[in-house]
């Protein structure tokens, strides 16, 4: 009896979590099991697209998403009606200049906004920047009432004194607490080291490449968390329990946390309190003499602490001391006894113990944490879910599953990572969240008031609007999903007229029901232009009349459920196509003393560079020295100055090319006035641009005197404003750049103290000079020569490989047909490939042969090495004074594969046999591969 009693209670059990499951998947979501939900649930919305430079959200009433863009605008977008408004625009400086006067684009800019908690109240806005006239970083305060900024309502709470000669790191991330306190994350304004490592130099002159000066100095508000309390009548005040009491010498009492390099978007947990935030790390690939290799971190913060930085990372790895003066080294620094004895330190010198990093991740595989894959990497952060933190109707709600985790992003990598901890808040395990989705160039993330998770995304390219900038919104859908919804066109511009042919391919819906009874609607419009709509899956368009058309294809299922995409169509000006002429390897520098390049670009509108119709000027051509994981942000900037000057060079062309010249001058009064006169008078407004291209074309009189301005019919909108755009740029500041011209030869020099294992970089950039009333589009070109020495950690694709860190670094290959592969290589002229290994019969060693293969790990083979026999080999220092990297060449045994003559790019793979050693024991460690252009000398 009690077995039959337990069967039927197992089947009750059974057909109950049946029916939950049922009901859970059917109707809607107020059955919250705790399990883990499908994918499927969550649904992708993107809600705007093609902003410039977007950095932070903050949500507002009514469905409002307000945030700001870098170079000053201040934006509201609309969630129930589709708009973007902007109310408002914060003067900002966006320029770095040096000690030899060098201009070059800065980080800084328009940083940061949060709403207050009582925003709907007081309609007070907080925004972090940077100061147009003076070096700081400033806090404001602003009333916003319905769409406009008041700006005789500013109230300047906080400054924090910068440096901007050099870059990097600004910080500007935001959050509020449930006592209304208000943190606010500040880069450490520092030189990132060529050597990709910590900042330490403490030479004079050299202050701002020491980082013992603000993120570690008790006495300075970079590098740090700030906590303070907003008082109504625009000051602040300390709240208790920051790292330091008010009152207490050689310290600031905003601190709450403090040794950070470049803490990003902070997020709080509304039920431990505790803070968390993405902090982006160094540029070093290795462990070197100078110590770890750079780590990106995700922090947490149970209250207030010393960070480590720029003597510890990760999980408290010490930096080497460095003497500058000498270029000696000496011993890691402490962990329990951390020390600020630098010459530049105005705080406290002996500091809290280091907290370690939660979460800490390098370019290559992490050990700890070897989901995050490897590639580029830049730590923003992410919120921390509670369900108590949403009303109960709010209708995107994630289920309790995600309750009291931690989602973070990465800027560059593209995942979302929920991160699960105990009830004392420490890590426990992580799991990719909507693993089929990427979210790359992810700047900020937060939940909205309505459940959903909200992502901005900056765009792909630094330091201008990104048409591939976005907002985009998880939605959770317990019941009815709403279909997912992909859109594209096989062309988007072109000369009128031109057929597109769209496709929604990756349209789908996880409800079985709808499958195969979705409509789709795809609406077509312009200004002007009488609205079509196509109802076909997969339909094709002719576009006859010259316009920006938007494509917006929504798609409805058979509840009633929509979702939607769009993009934008350019007819009536064909993309530039630009393309640099370079004869032999386009991946590696084989140490050539010049380099012969010759760039061409071809416009059907605008005309080429080779009847002069375009000029070289028009032409943003650059070249570059890379360190070795060197912050691309750098290079970004001086690309960005080329890229500036190369479009001001068109309006300054079209002036001189037109009737403008007999009436004015660039610097003196004549029948009409300056161009100067013009910039001091006229703000770089969306205003004051619409109204002096209204004045270009139409002509007017009376605001500079009698003599009336004649129209200029004859010219095309988009030509006037960019006549408009050069002359209010006159009085700005300008990058500096050294264009280069479209054909030559270039010396691939590595600069002074560089150790020549970065990369060149040459590239080519036009944006043209639209048609009529259709925007400029742009095209590019580029080589990027790599040294031709690979670190082994490199390698995208891995088998049997087992990165050992201590006590010093190993790549060891392990098993036979083991594995390590690069992707996008080219071979031509490379004629050898070298291999650098160790076969040391200490660790086990056996040794084998090293195949490489095209394509795949059974590709086609092009070469094979001798036989790597073990061989016993001590430990070794190289002598004084000997450079280490050519010393550990000369001392290595190497693997050397000629390979058949390959040409153009391909995957290439490395394999590693021996039959004999199964799949457990070490075959040989790797230190570096070289690829030649010359036959190896025996």
């Amino acid at each position: 009896m009690k077995i039959q009693s337990k069967v039927r209670k197992q089947a009750l059990v059974f057909s109950l979590a049946l029916i939950s499951l049922i009901t859970f998947s059917c109707k809607d979501s107020s059955h919250d099991s705790g399990a883990k939900p499908e994918d499927n649930r969550f649904t992708k919305v993107v809600l705007t697209e093609g902003m410039d430079e977007p950095m932070e959200i903050t949500f507002l009433p009514e469905r409002k998403i307000l945030f700001v863009e870098r170079k000053g605008a201040v934006k509201v977008f609309d969630e129930k009606t589709g708009e973007m408004t902007q109310v408002g625009f914060v003067p900002v400086n966006t320029k770095y200049t040096n000690k030899a006067g060098v201009v070059r684009e800065a980080e800084e800019g328009l940083m940061g906004v949060i709403a207050d908690p009582n925003y709907a109240q007081n309609n007070w806005i907080y925004m972090y920047y940077a100061d147009p006239d003076v070096p700081k970083h400033v806090l404001a305060r602003w009333e916003l009432k319905g769409n406009e900024l008041i700006d005789a309502s500013k109230k300047i709470l906080l400054e924090v004194p910068t440096q901007r000669e050099e870059c990097c790191h600004t910080g500007g991330g935001m959050v509020f607490d449930k006592d209304g306190n208000l943190y606010l994350t500040t880069g450490n304004n520092t030189v990132n080291p060529r050597e990709g490592t910590s900042n330490l130099d403490e030479r004079p002159g050299h202050e701002n490449s020491d980082d013992q000066r603000a993120p570690s100095n008790t006495n300075d508000l970079r590098g740090k968390i700030l906590r303070i309390k907003p008082e109504a009548d625009g000051t602040y005040s300390i709240p208790a329990g920051n790292l330091f009491p008010l009152g207490m010498e050689k310290t600031r009492p905003e601190i709450y946390t403090m040794g950070h390099r470049n803490p990003w978007r902070p997020t709080l947990d509304s039920k431990t309190g505790y803070l968390y935030w993405g902090e982006v790390g160094p540029d070093a690939v290795t462990d070197s003499i100078w110590g770890p290799k750079g780590y990106d971190e995700f922090n947490q913060a149970k209250g207030p602490g010393f960070f480590g930085w720029p003597y510890f990372i990760g999980d408290n790895q010490a930096y080497t001391r460095h003497d500058y003066e000498t270029d000696t080294y000496g011993e890691p620094y402490d962990v329990n006894n951390p020390i600020n004895e630098s010459v530049n330190n105005t705080g406290l010198r002996e500091l809290p113990a280091p907290i370690p990093a939660m979460i800490w991740y390098p370019y290559g595989i992490s050990e700890e944490f070897p989901m995050l894959g490897s590639s580029g990497r830049s730590a923003t952060g992410g919120p921390v879910f509670r369900k108590a933190d949403f009303k109960k109707d709010a209708p995107f709600v994630f289920p309790s599953y995600y309750e009291g985790k931690w989602l973070i992003v990465d800027f560059m990598r593209g995942w979302i990572m929920a991160v699960t901890m105990d009830e004392n808040g420490d890590y426990l395990f992580m799991e990719r969240f909507l693993p089929e989705e990427n979210f790359s160039s992810a700047i900020d993330m937060d939940f909205g008031p309505d459940g959903a998770l909200y992502v901005l995304e900056y765009g792909s390219a630094w330091f201008r609007g990104n048409p591939n900038s976005r907002i985009v919104k998880i939605e959770y859908n317990g019941g009815n999903r709403k279909p997912s919804v992909q859109a594209t066109s096989d062309r988007k511009a072109g000369a009128v007229p031109f057929t597109a042919n769209f496709s929604s391919e990756g349209t789908m819906d996880y409800d079985a029901y709808d499958q195969g009874k979705l409509k789709y609607e795809w609406e077509i419009s312009a200004d002007g232009f009488k609205k079509v709509i196509l109802k076909e899956v997969n339909p094709s368009f002719t576009f006859e009349e010259k316009g920006t058309y938007d494509i917006k294809l929504t798609v409805t299922d058979t509840k009633g459920e929509r979702n939607s995409a769009s993009f934008q169509v350019f007819a009536g000006n064909e993309a530039p196509k630009v393309s640099i002429d370079f004869k032999g390897n386009r991946t590696f520098y084989f140490g050539q003393d010049e380099l012969a390049y010759a760039v061409s670009v071809v416009d059907l509108e605008d005309g080429n560079t080779n009847d002069g119709s375009i000029k070289a000027e028009e032409v943003a051509i650059t070249f570059d020295y890379v360190p070795a994981g060197f912050d691309p942000i750098e290079i970004a900037s001086k690309q960005s100055g080329a890229e500036t000057i190369a479009v001001l060079n068109i309006g300054k062309n079209l002036i001189e090319g037109s009737d403008c010249r007999s009436c004015h001058q660039i610097d003196k009064s004549s029948i009409g006035p300056s161009y100067v006169a013009v910039a001091e008078r006229y703000a770089k407004s969306d205003a004051n641009i619409s109204y002096l291209v209204d004045k270009i074309l139409n002509g007017g009189s009376g605001v500079w005197g009698d003599h009336g301005m004649s129209a200029h019919p004859e010219l095309s909108e988009s030509d006037a404003k960019r006549m408009v755009d050069y002359i209010l740029s006159i009085n700005e500041v300008k990058p500096t750049v050294s264009p280069l011209e479209l054909k030559g030869n270039i010396k691939p020099d590595v600069p002074e103290g560089e150790d020549g294992q970065g990369s060149f970089l040459l590239r080519a950039f036009y944006a043209d000079k639209g048609a009529g009333q259709i925007t400029s589009l742009t095209g590019e070109d580029y080589v990027a020569l790599r040294n031709p020495f690979l670190d082994p950690q490199s390698a995208e694709i891995r088998k049997g490989v087992n990165l050992m860190t201590t006590p010093s670094i190993n790549f060891f290959m392990e098993g036979d047909r083991s594995h390590i592969g690069f992707k996008s290589l080219d071979l031509t002229d490379v004629k050898e490939i070298n291999l650098f290994v160790n076969v040391n019969p200490r660790n086990g060693a056996v040794g084998g042969i090293i195949e490489a293969r095209l394509g795949s790990p059974d590709g086609e083979l092009i070469g094979q090495s001798q036989k790597m026999e073990p061989l016993n080999q001590g430990f070794r220092r190289p002598p004084a004074g000997v450079n280490f990297i050519q010393w550990r060449r000369e001392n290595t045994p190497q693997a050397k594969i000629k390979i058949k003559e390959t040409s153009g790019l391909h995957d290439i793979f490395f394999i590693f046999i021996n039959p004999d050693a199964g799949q457990e024991k070490i075959l040989m460690s790797i230190t570096e591969i070289q690829f030649a252009n010359t036959p190896f000398l025996n």
